[in-house]
């Protein structure tokens, strides 16, 4: 049981609910609702992010080993070897790839569907690059948000023959929720042990440290991420005001999502006790309520149930699998 549990936590099997469902959002923005592909572009979307958590665990192991509460981690207390890891890693890039092709079976190769697969293997090289020397260059969030991003615009390529203004919206939203999530959440979560390695990044090189128990986050940070959270909220109204039909309740809601995400934006910003635990419940709730968002947005096109769906799907995924893992629910190792 204990090596079901330990395979779990590297595959991030509880969160794959949420984490595969870029190529899926990609689809749907461009009206494409047949449950056959949607399903495709799921399982593309939880080998991606596999691949994506396993190369970067692969590559932290030294890293992790610094933080008392990620020794437990797989690779790190050695209860896999790194090699398996290696193997899963080329396992899950073949099964990328046939999947993707198998998804195109019988049908003609396209110069959009030769962008798809072209925006699936720069997503892989970048985020290739993040996981294996990321923390080597300072920006390099910027990498595995595009690569987020990519991986969103290869489901809407891979199915249709013309891009959406809603398409591009959720593209710049993944980029930057990826980038929020990295740069800052990251930032912020990781700056007690990051400079003992010598570790380059954003939250670094503009001064955020933790001495003892408290935390220094400068005001550039600050408005960095307030930054990423307001242009993500005028992004979201975007879609409306270029004719997508909508509901006054819809809006309403899309408003009460945004001020919960800016509550916490704020409390996490203006942190000034390092309490891990802490950062990790903000990090958490930011992520529902901003991942709710676009459900809420493509309600006026999948209906109330499709969005509803949506919504809870992470949630349901998250609770039938966290108890392979042995750890208490809505307490994920970050």
């Amino acid at each position: 049981m204990e090596k079901i549990a330990d395979y779990a936590k590297l595959l991030r099997l509880p969160g794959l609910g949420g984490l595969a469902i870029p190529p899926v959002f990609g689809a749907i923005s461009v009206g494409i609702y047949d449950l056959n592909k949607l399903a495709i572009l799921f399982i593309i979307g939880a080998l991606s992010a596999m691949y994506g958590f396993i190369l970067n665990d692969y590559a932290d192991v030294e890293l992790d080993s610094l933080v008392k509460e990620l020794r437990g981690k797989p690779l790190v207390k050695g209860s896999i070897a790194r090699k398996t890891a290696v193997a899963i890693c080329l396992l899950c890039v073949i099964l990328i790839f046939f999947s993707a092709f198998y998804l195109w079976r019988g049908e003609i190769l396209t110069e959009y569907k030769f962008a798809a697969i072209t925006c699936l293997a720069l997503a892989g090289i970048l985020g290739s690059i993040y996981d294996l020397y990321g923390k080597k260059i300072a920006g390099s969030d910027f990498f595995v948000a595009i690569s987020m991003a990519l991986v969103f615009l290869f489901g809407a390529l891979a199915v249709a023959n013309s891009l959406t203004i809603l398409t591009w919206v959720i593209f710049f939203l993944t980029f930057n929720q990826t980038l929020h999530m990295n740069a800052i959440e990251g930032g912020i979560k990781d700056a007690d042990h990051d400079y003992i390695m010598g570790v380059k990044n954003i939250a670094l090189s503009v001064g955020v440290k933790v001495e003892g128990r408290k935390v220094f986050i400068p005001l550039p940070f600050k408005a960095f991420g307030m930054g990423i959270r307001c242009f993500s909220a005028i992004l979201v109204f975007i879609p409306f005001f270029y004719g997508m039909k909508y509901y006054t309740w819809q809006i309403a809601l899309l408003f009460l999502f945004l001020l919960g995400v800016f509550y916490i934006e704020y409390r996490l910003l203006t942190t000034k006790v390092f309490k891990r635990s802490k950062i990790r419940k903000f990090i958490a709730g930011a992520t529902f309520l901003r991942y709710s968002l676009v459900p809420v947005m493509l309600i006026s096109n999948i209906g109330i149930i499709g969005g509803i769906l949506l919504i809870i799907l992470p949630i349901a995924w998250y609770i039938a699998f966290t108890p392979l893992l042995g750890i208490k629910l809505f307490q994920p190792e970050m």
